[in-house]
């Protein structure tokens, strides 16, 4: 059987999170037992969600063991098989973790999907074609839910969540304002993404500043916000956001390091009646197929290009993850492993 490195969790983070907080470890893949399979990890995905499960703390998900390797997606073969329900050679996602291979159950329920890579590429399936374009298919279509011609903004606009959400609602007809961070970021959201305007955080000090450039770029006001980091950015939404508008809360990685992330107008929710609502996209698995039908279409035909960041080989995913919580990726954040 075939050495597999992993990356473990090995100490709770105090503030932010550290290299140090990880360890690399080696040991054989067991030997595969009837209806089971041997994958080989092409791809693993970097998600914010997982900084707040490396903290003892009660959430929407169990905290990540120490000592465990840990948790995430990932895409890749299956190499060995005893199971009639994959075959050498499939391509396929799962939970697979932070680790160059997994044996599966293939009979558990949800434990694998086999892909079709003949036009999408197989990293995109822990992207655009995958969870986070699902979590923003699930925001807009559901909770937001634009009528064409409405005014909707999304921060992190060039993430894997941020880029699906703008090329969902430009199909529905809406106008789309992205807010990221850094010059380049904004370029690429306009001229690759096609947003109608992407304003640069960094370039504003507080929320009255980035607000007063929301209010040039959303001149009709804003009907919806998918909000990824919380904080000063949300608090400029807010100022712009007409009455009875419509808030899909799915992260805020702006209070990731564990400090309290206060709100600035929240009698705005009330002033405004707007609607803020915060979901887990994963309890809707009602949606997925719908979702991933519409995603894998506008990958395919070119109305949705998303933007990689890769990582090399497992030893680099602890770095990796420091960074894409730091905002130094840019696009979809991921670790190809040596295949």
């Amino acid at each position: 059987m075939p050495t597999n490195k992993q990356i473990i969790l090995h100490s709770r983070p105090r503030g932010e999170a550290t290299a140090d907080n990880f360890s690399l470890v080696a040991s054989p893949t067991a030997p595969l037992q009837d209806g089971q399979v041997l994958v080989k990890h092409h791809f693993l995905s970097l998600d914010p969600y997982m900084r707040g499960r490396m903290n003892d703390a009660r959430s929407y998900m169990p905290p990540q063991p120490l000592g465990e390797v840990m948790e995430g997606a990932t895409v890749g073969e299956v190499v060995e098989s005893r199971s009639p329900k994959c075959q050498v050679g499939d391509k396929v996602s799962g939970m697979g973790g932070w680790q160059e291979y997994s044996v599966v159950d293939a009979a558990q329920r949800g434990a694998l999907r086999r892909l079709d890579t003949s036009q999408i590429a197989l990293s995109h399936y822990l992207g655009a074609v995958g969870m986070p374009g699902v979590t923003a298919w699930y925001g807009l279509v559901k909770i937001i839910a634009p009528q064409a011609g409405q005014t909707v903004v999304v921060s992190a606009a060039t993430g894997a969540v941020g880029s699906a959400f703008g090329a969902l609602a430009k199909v529905r007809g809406c106008r789309v304002v992205g807010i990221a961070g850094g010059p380049e970021k904004c370029r690429y959201a306009v001229d690759e993404l096609g947003f109608d305007a992407c304003l640069d955080y960094r370039e504003h000090k507080d929320a009255i500043s980035l607000s007063k450039a929301l209010k040039q770029a959303c001149p009709s006001g804003i009907d919806g916000c998918f909000e990824n980091v919380g904080g000063m950015l949300l608090d400029a939404v807010m100022l712009r956001m007409n009455d009875f508008g419509r808030i899909a809360l799915c992260g805020l990685i702006a209070g990731y390091d564990g400090q309290p992330l206060p709100m600035a107008y929240p009698q705005l929710l009330l002033t405004k009646r707007l609607m803020l609502q915060g979901f887990i996209v994963t309890e809707h698995p009602q949606v997925w197929p719908e979702a991933l039908k519409e995603l894998a279409m506008l990958v395919a035909s070119g109305k949705l290009r998303p933007r990689e960041s890769i990582s090399q080989g497992i030893e680099s995913a602890p770095e990796a993850f420091i960074g894409l919580l730091k905002g130094r990726n840019f696009g979809k954040q991921l670790v190809k492993l040596l295949v």
